[in-house]
């Protein structure tokens, strides 16, 4: 296993979605479905890329996915998301799924990837991100 991944202790960017994983939500060998994950990482990563945006964003691609390790029934996801780039209207936002288990209190990095989002109008069309002074106001 890749030895950042071992040594990553503290989550990098800001909570953007927190969730229990339930048992609906699990595959055939009794661990959560990693399309669950994924869906909680893009609501995450859509919050963080609305904020930028100041409006409307669409998920355009899933750059890079890496599942380290299972979910459980029972764990709280915890799901951090920090801009990492931004073009004319495109944002690529960097994403970190980490779960609190349930029974040992640990926390544990369970997902890694980076999301592009884009700015778009109420059309759907692409739209240029606000200033960073507009954004911020």
């Amino acid at each position: 296993m890749n030895e950042q991944v071992e040594d990553a202790s503290t989550p990098t960017g800001e909570l953007a979605v927190r969730t229990v994983a339930m048992p609906a939500d699990t595959n055939a060998n009794g661990d959560i479905f990693g399309g669950w994950v994924l869906s909680q990482m893009d609501i995450a990563g859509a919050v963080c890329a609305r904020q930028r945006a100041r409006g409307r964003v669409a998920t355009v691609a899933i750059n890079a996915m890496s599942f380290i390790r299972p979910v459980q029934v029972g764990d709280v996801l915890c799901v951090y998301a920090q801009l990492a780039r931004e073009g004319r209207s495109s944002m690529v936002i960097h994403l970190e799924a980490w779960a609190l288990r349930i029974f040992s209190g640990k926390r544990e990095k369970v997902t890694d990837g980076e999301f592009t989002f884009v700015s778009i109008d109420e059309a759907g069309r692409a739209h240029p991100l606000p200033s960073i002074d507009e954004a911020s106001g």
